[in-house]
């Protein structure tokens, strides 16, 4: 949110999937076996993979030109990690009409003749269940309704709602998929970008976000926390004791396990967050071991200053000096960098750094 605050709202939010039938995890299975029988294989290409699309992201640009960014690991109930990235553009990348949309976003099925590689990938992972009437069972079917919201009705251009959110284009050009006994059209397709599905071949829906309303809903989309599991005890012998028979527990997977073993990070972002404390005159927190015997006034006088206070003395002592005379705490640490207790003037690297001040 510091980020935000910054830099605005973002600008695409891009969800990736772990494709198990990539060839790099195919390749390397022993006979007989499955995907799934090696998480710390699909950890490890997963890994290589994501690092290989927050590069064209990121650093080349093929979306526009990334001012900020953040993204997280998240893993599924069934194992297959997902990464979701939220995106910040340059003014002038941003999307600002129809077309810019529909150059970066497509929800209609491809050409099978003009590009088949690109059909055959959007056939495999762009294709939203198909639920409702076609399948009342499918996951996404909440009270009868799909809670995604499919299918989408056909649109001849992309226009946007009340709410802020794109609907994309979905035009009735009668082209369609064969999945078993079900025919799909465009309005079971998942927005996509057209680049990054052909060149990855795996599950990624790129989405524009076009109104600040978004914010909190991809703040809490991406940051929801890790999966939960509710565990019943049964034994009839036992009194009925609910708070006892229940039990709150942590889901952790077979490839999560392994992503954590391999200590690879779980959230990345562009920027450094630096985290600047308020506080009364002489009422800051004071930190100590009673146990370890310190001696509570030298602990006192290693708390006496902190971030805000070195602040106003470095301004008092460079009264003379208008621009450090007049620089607001929040934006203190782009030009200084706090270390060993005192604020030093910082030589690189500002343009990184972002303050928030603690509530």
């Amino acid at each position: 949110m510091a980020i935000v605050r910054e830099y605005g709202k973002p600008d695409l939010f891009v969800t990736v999937t772990c494709n198990p039938n990539w060839p790099e995890i195919t390749n390397e299975l022993l006979p007989n076996q499955l995907p799934n029988d090696t998480p710390d294989l699909i950890a490890r290409v997963f890994k290589l993979k994501l690092k290989s699309i927050t590069y064209d992201l990121f650093i080349k640009g093929i979306l526009g030109r990334v001012i900020a960014h953040v993204h997280v690991i998240e893993f599924q109930k069934r194992g297959l990690p997902h990464a979701h990235i939220l995106m910040i553009l340059a003014p002038e990348d941003k999307p600002k009409t129809s077309e810019d949309y529909d150059n970066l976003v497509y929800a209609e099925i491809p050409d099978k003749e003009l590009q088949p590689l690109l059909f055959a990938t959007v056939s495999r992972n762009m294709i939203h269940g198909p639920c409702g009437e076609l399948n009342p069972t499918s996951p996404c079917m909440i009270d009868g309704k799909c809670s995604k919201k499919y299918h989408r009705e056909f649109v001849e251009t992309t226009i946007t709602n009340k709410y802020g959110y794109p609907i994309y284009r979905r035009r009735d050009n009668k082209r369609t998929i064969q999945k078993g006994n079900i025919v799909i059209d465009n309005r079971w397709i998942v927005p996509y970008n057209p680049y990054l599905c052909h060149k990855y071949d795996c599950h990624i829906n790129v989405e524009i976000c076009l109104s600040i309303r978004s914010v909190k809903y991809l703040y809490k989309y991406v940051y929801k926390g890790p999966d939960r599991a509710m565990v019943s005890i049964v034994d009839e012998t036992d009194e009925k004791n609910e708070i006892v028979k229940y039990l709150n527990t942590r889901y952790v997977s077979a490839i999560e396990g392994c992503w954590r073993l391999f200590n690879f990070g779980l959230q990345e972002r562009s920027h450094k967050v630096e985290r600047l404390p308020i506080h009364l005159l002489n009422q800051q927190n004071v930190t100590f071991r009673d146990d370890e015997g310190e001696d509570i006034t030298i602990v006192l006088e290693q708390y006496s200053h902190t971030k805000l206070t070195r602040y106003f003395e470095i301004c008092k002592e460079n009264q003379d000096h208008l621009f450090i005379a007049n620089l607001r705490y929040i934006d203190f640490p782009k030009y200084f960098t706090w270390q060993n207790g005192n604020w030093h003037e910082r030589k690189k690297g500002g343009e990184k750094v972002i303050s928030r001040m603690y509530v």
